[in-house]
């Protein structure tokens, strides 16, 4: 059976996202033909709507609908104290904590030279310019425990050596319920760095 034109291309475009393969793209591609034409138009809307309402806030880099976004509009937000976060999305798994009431400022990605991304091509000029015009007293380095991750941190950290700001880290360490025999060495030695008096 000769291959659809049209089909192909759908295929092709849902293979473009993440952790989708082939056969995943294929099976979402049938997916979508099966759909009832309005399911089909609404799911096709949404993508539309979300690629033209949908932007990164000026301020701190995370994803908004208005000019800035809901965190740099709120005021009772503590903006001394500022996460900094490798992309828009990691910043909601401290939201779903509800115990940060800081700010953000996402990076834009990581330092990974195999894949040709340096240190010019994240948003760091943008945080030296927001510690010196908003009063960040805190930075907090949320970067993924990668190499990539670490690498970026500690640059930025030394980047930062010198300025009116505090910089820390998040803590690493052995996950609750977690058994010490299937911990590998890194994650051990991150938990014994990064302990603290009872």
């Amino acid at each position: 059976m000769k291959d659809l034109a049209t089909l192909t291309t759908l295929i092709d475009s849902f293979s473009k996202l993440p952790g989708v393969g082939a056969k995943t793209a294929e099976r979402m591609a049938y997916a979508v033909l099966e759909m009832d034409q309005e399911d089909a138009l609404q799911f096709a809307e949404a993508i539309k709507n979300a690629k033209k309402l949908v932007h990164k806030c000026p301020v701190c880099g995370l994803y908004a609908e208005k000019d800035v976004c809901d965190v740099c509009l709120d005021p009772t937000r503590d903006h001394t104290t500022c996460v900094v976060i490798s992309y828009p999305k990691d910043a909601l798994a401290f939201e779903r904590l509800n115990e940060f009431h800081g700010v953000y400022h996402v990076l834009g990605g990581v330092i990974a030279p195999s894949k040709g991304y340096g240190a010019a091509e994240l948003d760091i000029d943008h945080l030296l310019e927001r510690i010196a015009n908003e009063g960040i007293k805190e930075i907090i380095l949320a970067t993924n425990p990668t190499l990539e991750g670490e690498t970026t941190a500690l640059f930025i950290a030394k980047l930062l050596e010198g300025k009116p700001v505090t910089v820390t880290r998040l803590g690493y360490g052995l996950p609750m319920g977690a058994s010490l025999d299937y911990a590998d060495s890194l994650t051990l030695e991150k938990a014994l760095e990064g302990r603290r008096k009872l």
